[in-house]
């Protein structure tokens, strides 16, 4: 089986998350900073299969929008014009950087790694593939 992918994206940088190839453990892999998210996809591509990209999607407490998601769609928009044939699909982010927090606060980290914003990204990152993948097992 191949790997899903998923992002937590931001202007400053783009949290990334990947499964086991079986599917059934979402891990966090690294950040990138969005100008080289293309170049690292396709290094990471060259050496393993990735069947789906997750993308989070961001939602103010009402259900709009919220102020990323242009941003959020031209990265959308570069994955599926370099990487035609991996389709991205969205999964709601909202709480994610919240619980993400959270969990790094409960780790037993030092104050200094607690407050690193790449490590954040990066659970956020996991915190929505696993979100996905749970809501995947349900057959949604």
């Amino acid at each position: 089986m191949s790997r899903i992918m998923a992002f937590d994206y931001g202007t400053k940088r783009i949290g990334i998350a990947v499964t086991d190839p079986l599917q059934l453990i979402a891990t966090g892999l690294d950040t990138v900073h969005p100008q080289d998210i293309l170049a690292y996809l396709s290094k990471y591509l060259q050496t393993e299969a990735v069947e789906c990209f997750v993308v989070g999607e961001p939602k103010r407490m009402d259900g709009s929008a919220s102020q990323v998601e242009p941003h959020i769609k031209g990265f959308i928009g570069l994955l599926k014009k370099n990487f035609p044939s991996i389709p991205a699909e969205r999964m709601d982010e909202r709480f994610t950087s919240k619980m993400a927090s959270a969990s790094i606060a409960q780790s037993g980290l030092n104050k200094m790694d607690r407050q690193n914003k790449e490590r954040i990204d990066i659970v956020s990152a996991t915190i929505i593939l696993q979100s996905y993948l749970e809501k995947k097992a349900q057959g949604f």
